[in-house]
């Protein structure tokens, strides 16, 4: 295995080598620090690129991809994070189920063959034994809920659990129902097939991703989902800072925030307001704070889109440099219990609430 002994600096060596506070350091080491979307496998799936060796930042420089791989996961102390498999919506219905086997297939050979320092978990008594074996816990996630649109049955192949959440659709409208991207003809909202689909989401215990989702979409999600169970939004912005098509609005937050659920910000500078190839780890704070000025800090989570085709902040290229983000917060006067909250307690409490 390829440089998964790639351990962390001590605090101090740490804070000195990113130009951050040595409590900084401390508070980002002693919590619980998970990304609700990386989506680095989609590049495996394309090029090849083998998440489990130590990369660079690729040929343009930290953009696009070249973000985060199994090494540098380790070595940025991400204690758990959802790994996703995207959807490729040209395909057929069959074929994209079948396609979605093959990845499955694929991503878990992967992690087992780092089962020393990674492992696959399924809920939040899985991920504490992971972590104390020192392990890297690894949920799976699906982008494109067309992956298991073919019939009523398909969700079958999850069956087991191990897939802890969908999002209904990404950058295209699908049988589920329009896409918030300007690449859809209208906004028709949640089809019915769609509605049938959160349900059964539902009835799996799979959480309903309402990230990328059109403003009909959403609140058709809503209002037929089990108000007992928790949504999510895993990677976002949000309109009161950046108004934007991929950005929610302070009613979809209080929705999420309703159920009892978690929003993910993402890292792409433009989402947050910047020029897309300067943004600063300053936008992505501001995204967050806001998130807990309207609905409270048990609401605000990160969701980073790591090598989602992506441009994150310069001060923010790669997931070695996270805790910058611990420093912004504790200077716009977060408190550690509220800091600790967003890098990871409160995804865990919501997939507890859900799954256990």
């Amino acid at each position: 295995m390829n440089d998964l002994s790639s351990a962390r600096p001590d605090p101090e060596t740490w804070a000195r080598e990113l130009g951050i506070s040595r409590e900084a350091a401390e508070l980002y080491a002693a919590s619980d620090v998970i990304d609700l979307h990386i989506d680095t496998f989609i590049w495996t799936r394309i090029f090849g690129y083998d998440l489990r060796k130590r990369h660079g930042r690729g040929l343009f420089r930290g953009h696009f991809y070249g973000q985060a791989d199994f090494p540098r996961v380790i070595e940025a102390g991400l204690s758990g994070a959802t790994w996703v498999i995207t959807t490729n919506p040209l395909r057929t219905a069959a074929g994209r189920a079948r396609a979605f086997a093959k990845n499955l297939a694929r991503l878990r050979a992967t992690f087992e063959s780092a089962s020393d320092r990674f492992e696959m978990v399924k809920n939040v008594a899985e991920y504490r034994r992971a972590r104390t074996a020192n392990k890297h816990a690894a949920f799976i996630g699906i982008q494109g809920g067309n992956a298991l649109d073919r019939d009523s049955g398909a969700l079958d192949l999850v069956s087991d659990g191990t897939v802890l959440r969908i999002t209904l659709v990404h950058l295209s409208s699908s049988s589920l129902g329009a896409t918030s991207s300007p690449l859809k003809l209208a906004d028709g909202g949640l089809t019915d097939r769609g509605r049938d689909y959160v349900r059964e989401l539902n009835s799996r215990k799979i959480f309903v991703d309402l990230a990328h989702i059109s403003p009909r979409g959403f609140w058709g999600a809503v209002e037929v989902h089990d108000r007992t169970q928790p949504l999510l939004v895993t990677h976002t912005g949000v309109a009161g800072v950046t108004p934007h098509w991929r950005n929610l609005d302070d009613a979809q937050l209080k929705a999420i925030a309703d159920t009892g659920g978690t929003i993910g910000v993402m890292y792409q500078s433009s989402f947050l307001g910047d020029s897309t190839f300067s943004g600063r780890a300053e936008s992505i704070a501001a995204h967050l704070e806001h998130i807990v000025k309207t609905v409270g800090d048990d609401h605000a989570s990160l969701g980073s889109d790591w090598d989602g085709a992506i441009s994150p902040p310069v001060d923010l290229r790669t997931c070695l440099e996270l805790p910058r983000l611990v420093e912004i917060l504790l200077r716009r006067g977060f408190s550690p219990d509220a800091i600790r909250k967003i890098l990871g307690g409160n995804f865990l409490r919501v997939v507890e609430t859900l799954r256990g």
